[in-house]
């Protein structure tokens, strides 16, 4: 073991207290009520009157103490940086840090080892999971001294910062394309939009998609299935993680070419996959699954401007009843209307999406990085 490290017992270090059973006011502001739900951010619209607050809390939470998840999720942290009262249901656990950093105890729980000693004491036959208050104390971890410990927090608050930052920029980009498709395209009532490119002025079309695309079932490939295999089975799973999940097949049973978009036309109550598109960025090397649709715009359509058209619209999620499983037929997709601009004005609206994509996406592998990063850091500087 490193110098200076040295095991304790987590109630050794901490004062471990409940939470309450009492039922929040969800009309009346008084003393935010935290829940499991609210660990992340520490914030709830929930409140109990001030009244009970005294009543029913002999230990109130304070600055700088821990809050932990015991019922249902178990074994997230954060850390109390306000003043303010707070109110806790019994889901949470509050640690109170008496020879540790409030910060690195925080980091240290999250870590594999920890985890594992809190899963090993969690009451898993209960339902919801739960671990008792007791059983909190007992969890063992290794400690250094406390300046040893202050650097490590540091450092991981820095990176906690700049995964937060990450993640604000990626919103904001997701706000601005949500922003550009409200601005760029026309509703159903208006035959022009409301923000325009230079020199684009005509009013738009209404078409249905059956004038202006090619649409084709995909067929079976279950039996075909082979992890080695050279083509990418375009199926529901793939669509849905954007091409993040695979399966593959030696055999070209359906295969589709570049422009092409794969539609979505099954899914369960409420799903997220149904009529999520994907467009297609090579000739042959993708075939399509049955369930899923190939839809091949005309020449005077930009697939990429289709594409961001028919991915989740509005009319296609109105066939989910959210009861039984939605099944969209090829009347239901060739009856889509929409309106549409002259091609090159569809090309720029389109040029405009992919770059914000593109920024997206970039910014969503940074995330992604610093997430691995935190996580391997989690491993390498506690014992």
């Amino acid at each position: 073991m490193n110098k200076g490290w040295e095991q304790h017992k987590l109630g050794e270090v901490v004062s471990v207290f409940d939470g309450t059973h009492q039922t929040p006011n969800y009309k009346t502001k008084g003393i935010m009520f935290l829940s499991v739900e609210n660990i992340n951010t520490l914030l709830s619209n929930k409140y109990i009157s001030e009244n009970e607050y005294r009543q029913r809390f002999k230990i109130k939470p304070q600055y700088l103490d821990v809050f932990m998840t015991r019922i249902g999720t178990i074994g997230k942290t954060n850390v109390i940086t306000t003043h303010k009262p707070i109110a806790y249901y019994v889901s949470l656990a509050l640690l109170r840090p008496q020879n540790i950093q409030s910060f690195f105890l925080s980091f240290i729980i999250q870590t594999s080892k920890v985890q594992q000693d809190i899963w090993k004491r969690t009451l898993q036959i209960a339902f919801p999971q739960k671990i008792n208050k007791d059983e909190i104390g007992k969890v063992t971890l290794a400690l250094p001294l406390q300046k040893e410990q202050i650097d490590i927090e540091k450092l991981l608050l820095k990176l906690d910062k700049l995964i937060t930052l990450q993640q604000r920029k990626l919103e904001q980009l997701k706000q601005l394309k949500k922003a550009m498709l409200q601005q760029l395209f026309v509703n159903k009532n208006n035959k022009q939009p409301n923000l325009r490119f230079k020199n684009f002025n005509g009013d738009w079309e209404e078409r249905k998609l059956s004038d202006i695309a090619n649409y084709r079932n995909g067929k079976a490939h279950e039996q075909y299935i082979d992890m080695n295999g050279i083509y990418t089975v375009v199926n529901s799973k793939f669509i849905s993680t954007n091409g993040k999940v695979k399966k593959f097949s030696n055999e070209p049973i359906e295969l589709l070419k570049k422009g092409e978009i794969a539609f979505v036309l099954s899914d369960v109550p409420n799903g997220k996959a149904l009529a999520k598109a994907y467009l297609i960025d090579s000739d042959n090397k993708y075939s399509l699954n049955q369930r899923i649709a190939g839809i091949s715009p005309s020449s005077d359509i930009n697939s990429y401007f289709l594409y961001v058209l028919m991915n989740r619209n509005r009319y296609f999620l109105k066939f989910d009843d959210g009861v039984g499983q939605t099944n969209l037929s090829k009347k239901d997709i060739e009856e889509f209307k929409e309106n549409y601009p002259l091609f090159d004005e569809q090309q720029k609206i389109a040029n405009l999406f992919s770059q914000i994509q593109t920024l997206i996406s970039l910014q969503q592998n940074k995330h992604t990085q610093l997430i691995a990063l935190k996580k391997y850091l989690l491993q390498k500087l506690f014992i």
